[in-house]
């Protein structure tokens, strides 16, 4: 379904200050992290010495944590479903605009993409010098991924999707950031420097997404509130929803992932409420007058959301059994 007028005008309007989020919230090639500068450089002589050391330190890493680093690098390197998907919101022009200048929102969406490119790939070259996954069974699964495409029912509407966006880069935020941690308590400091400065990243493109919806708000406070609502009513799961093992349907390999990142503390229900909360606080979903009767029951809704999952939450179990991934050899706990 199309949008309407005024959801299209909302989006050329915060189109005009894309250039000012853009320079705000991304960095320039020329200046910005690169792989190389977190890896192994193999044009050094010394090279060898550092794979050795990478593969010493990974030997520390128990089985759930290897299981969900996978996930989190198998979930960056399927970038290609994320960035057609935001191609194809409603306000996006990928080949410029009828006035012959570029689309605002196309440039954001490149340069995010640029950014988020450089996390798998750093986190593959690392997976496969570690010498302690199934690789082969890991790019399966990337495939998988892509090919199986990605619909979180936000259709074409940039509200929904910006909504998603907030949540997921700061969830994503979370992970990495959790997963370095880990890391640094077993003494991989290399592994633990790569993921906090993705989890950097990851955090500043949360900051940019959050703001594109505070925005929306000051324009369309009923209408995005509504959008807002109804995401968090579908529940905001990650891109990781759809990740799959060879010969295995979609929703075992997430389910299991999910539980190895709870049983880790990598990233919980609690969480997720904490986001949810974040968002409530930061858009000042509460302060908003004149919103119409829908938009109100919408807000209402969203005020108490975060109260009634920690009750709901308190209450269930995390599963303690490990299933056996073809990614991994069963080789320990962290």
């Amino acid at each position: 379904m199309a949008l309407s007028n005024m959801r299209l005008e909302v989006m050329k309007t915060v189109e005009k200050s894309i250039d000012s989020f853009v320079e705000k919230y991304l960095i320039p090639v020329e200046d910005i992290w690169q792989p190389t500068d977190l890896l192994p450089n193999l044009q050094n002589e010394n090279y060898m010495d550092e794979i050795v050391q990478i593969r010493e330190e990974a030997q520390e890493l128990g089985y759930d944590f290897w299981v969900v680093l996978v996930a989190d690098m198998v979930t960056e390197e399927a970038l290609p479903t994320y960035e057609s998907w935001l191609m194809d919101m409603e306000g996006v022009e990928q080949h410029g605009s009828t006035q012959g200048q570029a689309n605002g929102w196309a440039k954001w969406i490149r340069h995010w993409t640029g950014e988020e490119n450089r996390h798998g790939d750093t986190l593959n070259k690392y997976l496969y010098l570690s010498g302690r996954v199934d690789m082969r069974e890991v790019e399966k699964t990337t495939q998988y991924l892509i090919n199986d495409g990605f619909d979180i029912g936000t259709g074409r509407d940039p509200y929904k999707n910006f909504v998603y966006t907030s949540f997921q880069e700061l969830a994503t935020n979370i992970s990495h950031k959790r997963v370095g941690q880990l890391a640094k308590k077993k003494g991989n400091k290399m592994l633990s420097k790569m993921c906090s400065i993705i989890a950097g990243d990851e955090m500043r493109h949360h900051l940019a997404y959050r703001e594109f919806v505070k925005t929306i708000f000051e324009y369309d406070a009923s209408e995005m509130m509504l959008a807002f609502e109804d995401m968090m009513r579908k529940k905001i799961v990650m891109p990781a929803q759809f990740i799959r093992e060879s010969g295995q349907g979609i929703s075992e390999a997430f389910e299991n992932f999910s539980n190895a990142a709870q049983r880790l503390g990598v990233y919980t229900t609690y969480d997720y409420i904490d986001i949810l909360q974040k968002l409530n606080d930061y858009w000042e979903i509460d302060k908003f007058t004149s919103l119409t009767d829908d938009a109100e029951k919408a807000r209402d809704y969203l005020m108490a959301l975060p109260d009634r999952m920690t009750r709901i939450a308190s209450r269930i179990a995390v599963p303690q059994d490990q299933h056996q991934f073809k990614w991994v050899e069963a080789n320990g706990r962290l």
